[in-house]
């Protein structure tokens, strides 16, 4: 059993278009750490100092403003597990449901995050290049988000 972990936070940001949710996913840089060029929900390694009151809140917003430029409200925790990165160190990953509130999103950091775009339900089940961990966070987001609203 690992003695520590890396805490990594994903954000599954969601808009309401006409009625139905569309999710915000990114394009991870090619040359990034761990999942280099693959589709996944924006996010990163926590950075929290003591006394931070919500880190995991405060983790999201800030990588959302990082690596997309966006602003959320009604930041909720959805899911976490345990995985293992390319290094081989465990990771934590926590994957929060927000609402997008401000910013139209763009690659703010273009060597983290190659490309972003809106994806229906339909778009990320069906999608090859949605990888099934990213697509099981979306579905995860949207029966939290289901049962809110």
């Amino acid at each position: 059993m690992a003695d520590s972990y890396v805490v990594n936070v994903d954000a599954a940001v969601y808009r309401l278009r006409d009625g139905d949710p569309e999710y915000l996913l990114i394009e991870r840089g090619a040359e990034e750490e761990h999942a280099g060029g693959t589709l996944g929900l924006p996010g990163g390694t926590m950075e929290a100092a003591p006394g931070d009151s919500d880190p995991i809140e405060s983790t999201v917003r800030r990588e959302l403003m990082e690596e997309v430029a966006v602003e959320v409200d009604g930041v909720r925790v959805v899911t976490s597990g345990v995985f293992e990165l390319d290094t081989g160190e465990p990771c934590l990953n926590v994957v929060c449901l927000a609402e997008h509130a401000t910013g139209d999103p763009y690659p703010a950091t273009p060597d983290e995050v190659a490309a972003v775009g809106w994806y229906t339900l339909d778009r990320v089940a069906d999608d090859e290049d949605v990888p099934g961990f990213t697509r099981g966070h979306v579905e995860a987001a949207e029966a939290k988000r289901s049962r809110i609203d």
